[in-house]
C-alpha cells in the first residue's frame, strides 16, 4: 500500500515590484493584497501548503525604486511566502544592499552558486528545507553567470559559469542530504526557462529532483513540460497569475504519485483581499504620490 501525503506548491516570479491591482473590465485584477489573500485562502484549505518566489521581486515600480528594496521585503513579509531564491534584479541596488535586504527578510532567501571569488565561500543559504505533516521537502537556489551578466555585478563576486556547474552544485547538496530521507526536491531557478530544459538534463535521477519552478525569461505555461522526469513550471510575470502545484508525495519512493498544476488568476472573483497588506502598500504609495504625482507644466490647446 503507498504512503500518500497531499503537498500544494504556490509559486511567483517576476513580480517587479508589481503591488497594485489593476481595474479590468469590472475587475480587480492583480496586486499583492488579492495575491496575498489567495495564498492566505490556500492556506486555510489545505494542511501542506508551501509558497515559493522565483526571483526578481525587485524593480519596476516607483515604490520598490524609491525605498531600494526595503519596501518590496516589508510588504513580502506580510504576504509570508516560505522561501524565495535571488534574480538578476536583486543585484540591481548592489551586492552589499542585497545582503542587508536579506538580513530584513522575514523568509529565506537561497542561492547555492553565488560565491566570493577569493576563497569561495558562499553569499546565501545555499538550500532549505520545510519541514511539514513528517515530510522533508528541499528546495535548492540557482542563477547562473548568463543571468548575472547584465547586472553591475562586483568583480570579486562570481557565480559558477555555465549550468553544468550548476548541476554538479544541485548533485552535491542532493547527495549530502541522502540521508536525511528527503521526501521531495525542489529546485527553485532564475535562469529563463530554456535553461531550465537543459539543466534538468543534466541531473542525475538518482539526485531526486522532482521539480524545477523557475523564472527570468516571463514563460506562461499551459501545462508543466517534462525533461528527465523532472517536471518544469513558470508562472509568466507579474502577480496577475499564480501558479498552483496540488501533488500527491509517495513518501516510500520519494517521487510524484500523481498531481494537477495550474495558473489561478489573482482577481477579486478568486482572491479575498488582504486588508494589512493594501494598507501597507497604500501608506507607501501616499508618500510616492506626494513625491511624484505633481503637475510640472500645462500645454495649451
Amino acid at each position: 500500500m503507498k504512503n500518500l501525503k497531499k503537498l500544494t506548491i504556490l509559486h511567483s516570479n517576476d513580480m517587479h515590484g508589481d503591488f497594485l491591482a489593476e481595474q479590468i473590465d469590472e475587475r480587480l485584477v492583480g496586486g499583492v493584497s488579492l495575491l496575498s489573500g489567495y495564498v492566505n485562502k490556500v492556506r486555510r484549505e489545505e494542511k501542506n501548503v508551501i509558497y515559493a518566489v522565483a526571483g526578481d521581486m525587485f524593480r519596476g515600480s516607483v515604490i520598490d525604486s524609491e525605498y531600494k528594496g526595503t519596501s518590496t521585503i516589508g510588504i513580502m513579509n506580510l504576504v509570508g511566502p516560505d522561501v524565495a531564491t535571488i534574480g538578476n534584479h536583486e543585484i540591481d541596488y548592489g551586492l552589499a544592499h542585497l545582503l542587508f535586504l536579506e538580513k530584513c527578510a522575514d523568509f529565506p532567501i537561497i542561492n547555492a552558486n553565488l560565491h566570493i571569488k577569493s576563497n569561495g565561500r558562499r553569499m546565501f543559504r545555499p538550500f532549505w528545507i520545510a519541514h511539514i505533516d513528517d515530510m522533508k521537502i528541499l528546495f535548492i537556489g540557482i542563477i547562473t553567470e548568463e543571468v548575472l551578466a547584465a547586472t553591475k555585478t562586483d568583480e570579486l563576486i562570481g557565480s559558477f559559469v555555465d549550468i553544468g556547474e550548476a548541476a554538479r552544485e544541485v548533485g552535491n547538496i542532493c547527495n549530502a542530504y541522502n540521508a536525511i530521507d528527503i521526501d521531495f526536491t525542489v529546485l527553485l531557478t532564475h535562469i529563463g526557462f530554456e535553461e531550465d530544459k537543459k539543466l534538468a538534463a543534466m541531473l542525475d535521477p538518482d539526485w531526486g529532483v522532482d521539480v524545477i519552478i523557475g523564472g527570468h525569461s516571463h514563460t506562461k505555461l499551459e501545462e508543466p513540460f517534462k525533461v528527465n522526469d523532472i517536471y518544469i513550471v513558470q508562472a509568466g510575470t507579474g502577480t496577475d497569475e499564480i501558479g498552483r502545484f496540488d501533488i500527491m508525495v509517495d513518501t516510500d519512493l520519494n517521487a510524484i504519485d500523481t498531481f494537477t498544476w495550474q495558473m489561478v488568476p489573482i482577481d477579486d472573483a478568486h482572491c479575498p483581499r488582504d486588508e494589512e497588506v493594501e494598507d501597507f502598500i497604500q501608506s507607501y504609495r501616499s508618500a510616492t504620490s506626494q513625491k511624484y504625482d505633481r503637475i510640472i507644466t500645462r500645454f495649451s490647446c
